[in-house]
């Protein structure tokens, strides 16, 4: 499957040229942000670490074999770019324990660059945010043209689709997924199933946002809606006053679209008839999703780009700065700019 397949098409035009990302892992940097004050006493240690080339799973299993504990008993709010240079949150249970030497779990890929105590656990999603500082080089591109559309997208944002590294190589966990729904089965490995069940979502999710894309609607909200807040996973219904609401210019305020799972959304208008029609062609993969025991939830629309600043610090690099809330994507972010190529290549995009 292609990159317009699996998410459908940009929103600001065409690209404006072309860019290597991630020719270094310095290139694609990534802060956790997570606002919760911590108490410096309790049995959870809690871990700021800096991991380069080095996904987030097998930083996690460094560390509790560095400390002597079950995987289990590590945990982390979300996962991570492997390539990369990204500093996220640890928490290791260590009840009745002494910090434990965790030297053996660093050298040059992973780094612990705070520690402390917390009467609690870190909870998957319990960050608020990401910080990107993402460096585009072999830049090819008019730096104008480049102004004029970052300043569209600080403005109206950008599709909140689901990177493409959400579906595997080629679209891989889509194509698995379906043949599982087909069969009306689910995979016996809880990490497989995870994996196959959230691509599944997130495609269909990415189906409908393509359609309201296409027809000019993703930024609007329709009589029938569900919208949401940027912060917050709870949703009401518009009406008449909802559509004309002021939080919706200020990219507060966003239509939304389903995450499927048991039943049908509770969608109505032409947002309804567009997910209704998405449904209908996926039927396999939605009464997959059901039968699952997945809830139906909603995911925002539309992606404001936070504290959005840029400079260009060689005429062929592009420096891009922005905050963005937890679980969206920064590629999403630059597919809006330009085409990416791979290192070595710069005649052909690069669907990753």
């Amino acid at each position: 499957m292609t990159e317009l397949e699996l998410l459908g098409p940009q929103a600001a035009g065409p690209a404006l040229g072309s860019a290597i990302l991630k020719a270094t892992a310095e290139d694609f940097q990534v802060d956790e942000v997570l606002d919760i004050p911590l108490s410096g006493e309790g049995e959870h240690l809690w871990l700021w670490v800096e991991k380069r080339d080095l996904n987030t799973e097998e930083a996690a299993r460094r560390l509790a074999r560095a400390a002597g504990v079950p995987l289990r008993t590590v945990s982390y709010a979300g996962l991570k770019d492997r390539q990369a240079l990204t500093r996220q949150w640890f928490s290791l249970h260590l009840p009745g324990k002494a910090d434990p030497d965790l030297s053996a779990a660093e050298n040059e890929t992973l780094s612990i660059l705070r520690h402390t105590r917390h009467s609690r656990k870190l909870q998957r999603g319990a960050h608020s945010a990401n910080g990107f500082t993402l460096r585009l080089t072999a830049l090819s591109a008019d730096h104008q043209a480049l102004d004029a559309r970052l300043e569209q997208l600080r403005i109206q944002g950008v599709p909140n689709y689901f990177g493409s590294q959400r579906f595997g190589f080629a679209g891989g966990n889509v194509h698995d997924a379906r043949q599982w729904a087909e069969r009306k089965a689910l995979p016996e490995q809880r990490n497989v199933r995870s994996r196959l069940l959230s691509s599944a979502r997130s495609y269909l999710f990415n189906r409908v946002l393509a359609e309201r894309v296409a027809d000019g609607s993703w930024q609007q909200a329709q009589v029938g809606d569900l919208l949401a807040f940027t912060d917050s996973r709870s949703f009401f219904a518009a009406g008449e006053a909802e559509c004309s609401d002021p939080r919706l210019a200020i990219l507060d305020l966003h239509p939304t679209g389903p995450l499927w799972g048991e039943g049908l959304p509770a969608t109505s208008g032409a947002g309804g008839a567009i997910e209704q029609h998405v449904a209908e062609q996926e039927a396999a993969l939605c009464q997959w999703l059901g039968n699952a025991n997945l809830k139906q939830e909603r995911r925002i629309l539309r992606l404001p780009i936070g504290g959005l600043t840029w400079h260009y610090p060689e005429p062929d690099i592009l420096q891009l700065e922005f905050v963005l809330p937890a679980g969206c994507f920064a590629t999403v972010v630059v597919r809006e700019l330009v085409d990416l190529v791979p290192a070595g290549q710069t005649d052909s995009p690069c669907v990753f």
